[in-house]
């Protein structure tokens, strides 16, 4: 009896365990977390940007250093310009030469206009010579009839109003070359401004060349890796410094269909490292793919669907960041826990988060 009574004392214990152990896998599931959250692992990641230069070119020197901090609009390295100053002096000659061009087009139209106003005057003297010599053929003609003037005077007389009329035509046609010539000196002028405008272009561009020699950080971060050493060749866009915006941080995880179609923009997020799993660093969500990341060939039943699994982001904010800032890696791992019931209330050792 006393070995009975000992065996149904350890049955209820292990019933009494197995229920204990199915309630805390129906409340807080297999991760150990309550119902209303879910988790991932995943990297700490930032936005990396290149710094390259816009022409091809010899490295003169780069003044930062791998791990080095640097800001905005800092500058970092230097290329050689020698040959870019080279050919901003040519086309400053150039410019100089264009200048001039509009000065002598310039002082051309003002003598084709001097000699239009010549031709001009010289067509009105030769219209009134043309008309007295008519005027004078006309005397004679008339006198002609009466025998009052020889033969030999009447011919002189149409041999001038000829003449005279002749002469009008060749100075109207000077006239006209001279109007001609003025619009042909204008385009002169025209072309003369438009070298002007080319040679003032040519220098901004490659001053533009010249001050982009200068690499400048286009923003805040962290210089992670020197790609080009000084003295070195590059081509255009040749890349000489890759940073890390440290404002600009992230985690990057997966969760399953179920869970992921319960995220929203904002929910709230937990991330602890692996590297400092006492500290819990609060973040939000920033992105959900709406493409899922492993898909099999064919999704036909719904346990296959909720094999689907979606790409989440978790934003630090930036604030959080500048006060850590000299702490911030790329690259560490940890595990991401978030939010999905906005009423849950988080687990005690995820409630204190570093403050910005």
């Amino acid at each position: 009896m006393k070995h009975i009574g000992k065996g149904w004392l350890v049955a209820a214990l292990i019933l009494v365990a197995a229920g204990g152990a199915y309630y805390a896998w129906t409340t807080f599931g297999n991760s150990g977390l309550p119902a209303g959250f879910a988790s991932g692992n995943g990297r700490i990641e930032a936005v990396e940007i290149d710094v390259s230069t816009k022409t091809a070119g010899r490295i003169r020197d780069i003044l930062a250093r791998e791990g080095d901090f640097v800001e905005a609009g800092q500058v970092l390295a230097h290329m050689d310009t020698q040959q870019l100053e080279a050919q901003r002096r040519q086309a400053e000659a150039q410019l100089r030469r264009a200048t001039i061009g509009v000065d002598t087009a310039r002082s051309l139209v003002i003598q084709r206009e001097a000699e239009w106003t010549a031709a001009e005057a010289l067509v009105a003297q030769r219209k009134a010579q043309f008309d007295a010599a008519d005027r004078k053929l006309a005397r004679s003609e008339q006198l002609a009839k009466t025998a009052s003037v020889s033969l030999q005077v009447l011919d002189d007389d149409r041999a001038n109003a000829q003449g005279a009329k002749a002469a009008v035509a060749a100075a109207e046609a000077q006239l006209a070359a001279s109007k001609a010539a003025i619009g042909a000196a204008q385009a002169q002028v025209v072309d003369a401004e438009a070298a002007v405008d080319a040679a003032k272009a040519a220098i901004e561009s490659i001053t533009a060349d010249i001050n982009d020699s200068t690499l400048r950080s286009p923003r805040a971060g962290r210089v992670q890796y020197r790609v080009a050493q000084p003295g070195e060749v590059v081509s255009a866009g040749g890349r000489v410094l890759n940073l890390v915006d440290v404002g600009d941080v992230y985690m990057t995880f997966f969760l399953a269909t179920p869970q992921a179609g319960r995220v929203g923009i904002g929910a709230e997020v937990r991330i602890v490292l692996d590297a400092a799993p006492r500290y819990v660093i609060p973040a939000k969500v920033s992105f959900v793919a709406d493409v899922a990341q492993f898909t099999p060939k064919t999704v036909e039943t719904q346990a296959e669907r909720e094999k689907l699994m979606f790409r989440v982001r978790a934003q630090i904010s930036p604030e959080l960041l500048r006060k850590y800032i000299q702490h911030v890696k790329t690259g560490l791992p940890g595990m991401a826990y978030i939010r999905l019931d906005p009423d849950a209330e988080w687990p005690a050792n995820l409630r204190e988060t570093l403050s910005p």
